[in-house]
C-alpha cells in the first residue's frame, strides 16, 4: 500500500481545486465542491490510517514508519478540518450581529 505524497492543501492528487476554481464564479458551487473534497480526502486519510493500524497491531506492517506517517497526516486533516469549521461558525456568527 503507497501513500500519496503531501501537497500544501493535503495528498497531491485527492481533488482537483483548479476545477473548483473555475466555477467559483457560478453561485458558490466551487467552494461547496473544495469542501466535499476536502471531507473526502479526510475520511480517505483516516480509513488509511486505521487499516494500517490494524495491521501494525497484528504483526502483518513490515514498516512501522508508514503507518506513524498515516497516523500523523490523518490527525493534521482533521485539525485542519475543525480549524476551518470553526472559523466558518467564527463567520457566521459576526455576520448575524452585524446591524442592517
Amino acid at each position: 500500500m503507497s501513500i500519496a505524497p503531501i501537497g500544501p492543501l493535503g495528498p497531491v492528487g485527492a481533488y482537483a481545486p483548479t476545477s473548483a476554481v473555475s466555477a467559483a464564479g457560478t453561485g458558490g458551487g466551487g467552494f461547496a465542491a473544495s469542501l466535499a473534497g476536502a471531507v473526502d480526502n479526510l475520511q480517505q486519510l483516516q480509513s488509511t490510517s486505521n487499516q494500517l493500524s490494524v495491521q501494525a497491531v497484528t504483526g502483518s506492517l513490515d514498516d512501522i514508519h508508514t503507518a506513524t506517517i498515516a497516523a500523523s497526516r490523518a490527525q493534521v486533516t482533521l485539525e485542519l478540518a475543525a480549524t476551518v469549521r470553526n472559523k466558518g461558525v467564527e463567520a457566521f456568527n459576526e455576520i448575524m450581529r452585524m446591524q442592517a
